[in-house]
């Protein structure tokens, strides 16, 4: 059994297009959520989403390459970029030992969208060369191994709005287990377009609020639906001898991984939480952390059935501890970036970890009784935190829970 660690971060965020810039934004409660700037939402009933701004592919890839390739895959390529450099691995480590677990829960919508309308408007001869090959949710992965020689390992996982969390815990069992030396892990989204924007109001998923601060608010009494988000995030997971070998810096050590099923309905999650406290239970034992003052970063995406449920497991899962757990959602500042929510989330999770301060849930004004456990109101609590969980569900019932641990050596 490999210990497994974390060695390099990248982000492409509404809230800064760095992991740096991006956790301090966090760090101080600042909310990423705005009108929709991408197109006309004169006839949406939904306005505001949270926007990844001032984002330039061309830092990263020449304008054909940038042509042919989405944007779900433009901030893969970034966030990767930036995680490979911060971990130092580029050229050390074996290319057969060096795999790819990225995910995407929608992959290349703009692309899909784009060239079907061609094919209405035009007839087939209109539809690109390139349309398959921009539009299919593993691409991303692919392009990531190609850019950076990764031969090992490669699993997109795609569990909706839990994949890239599904995607860091099956990269740390394939660590663990010794199939791989060092993986870069993650996931990616971009689905602020009219499409899913009409498509999620009408199943009665987004908040129809428009207004940007007050939209996106996770447990709180007020809460009537989600904010999409978008953008992508990356984590090198390394194998911890193989890390320490060459001097590398880790910021936190991913110990534990629970990955579970509600098999109860495809949009709506288990009224008990029994699926996602059985996930949350599974990571803390095999991470082996005793489930007292730990830092939860909640799958919160501020939708009524979800933050009651989710509030339920974590007291399943932790029964009397739960008393003691600090929770927020980061969603309250970049909304839901479905594919990318849970490696973002996971990112703030190490960075609470390494620095002792826990991000808030901003926009908290009306507590709800059926919410009741600690949700770092508003503004972020230092707190020396040794063990943290990053929780995810996505539609289809699918739940996923990593546990991390603050890196001592």
């Amino acid at each position: 059994m490999k210990r497994v660690v974390i060695t390099g971060i990248g982000a492409v965020s509404p809230l800064g297009n760095d992991a740096k810039t991006y956790w301090e934004n966090i760090k101080a409660g600042k909310c990423g959520i705005d009108f929709i700037t991408r197109f006309d939402t004169s006839d949406f009933k939904v306005k505001i989403a949270a926007e990844v701004r001032g984002f330039d592919p061309l830092l990263y890839i020449d304008k054909g390459e940038a042509r042919r390739t989405d944007l779900y895959t433009q901030y893969a390529i970034a966030a990767s970029a930036e995680a490979v450099a911060d971990s130092g691995l580029a050229d050390i480590v074996d290319p057969e030992r060096f795999g790819v677990y990225f995910s995407s829960g929608i992959g290349g919508l703009n692309t899909f969208y784009d060239e079907s309308v061609k094919i209405h408007t035009g007839g087939a001869s209109k539809v690109s060369p390139y349309f398959i090959a921009m539009m299919i949710i593993n691409i991303a992965a692919g392009t990531i191994a190609i850019r950076h020689k990764a031969q090992g390992p490669s699993l997109p996982a795609v569990t909706a709005c839990a994949s890239s969390t599904n995607s860091i815990g099956e990269a740390f069992r394939a660590i663990k287990f010794g199939y791989a030396d060092a993986i870069i892990a993650g996931g990616s989204e971009a689905t602020i377009h009219p499409l899913p924007i009409a498509g999620f109001t009408n199943c009665m998923a987004l908040s129809k609020r428009n207004l940007p601060n007050e939209t996106s608010v996770p447990f709180d009494k007020r809460r009537d639906g989600f904010v999409m988000g978008e953008g992508g995030g990356v984590l090198i997971l390394e194998e911890y001898e193989h890390a320490k070998k060459r001097g590398a810096k880790i910021y936190a050590e991913i110990a534990g991984y629970g990955n579970t099923c509600d098999a109860h309905h495809v949009t709506a999650p288990s009224p008990d939480g029994s699926g996602t406290a059985k996930a949350i239970a599974d990571a803390i034992k095999e991470a082996g952390i005793p489930g007292d003052n730990l830092y939860i970063n909640a799958h919160g995406t501020s939708t009524p059935l979800n933050d009651k449920s989710e509030t339920g497991a974590i007291k399943l899962a932790l029964g009397e501890k739960a008393k003691t757990a600090l929770v927020s959602s980061t969603k309250s500042m970049i909304g839901h970036c479905l594919g990318a929510a849970g490696v973002l989330e996971a990112i703030t999770v190490i960075k609470a970890l390494e620095t002792g301060v826990v991000p808030p849930t901003i926009g908290y004004k009306e507590p709800d009784p059926e919410c009741d456990l600690d949700y770092v109101p508003n503004k972020a609590r230092e707190h020396q935190i040794n063990a943290a969980i990053s929780t995810s569900l996505g539609f289809g019932g699918h739940n996923a829970c990593i546990a991390l641990k603050k890196w001592n050596e």
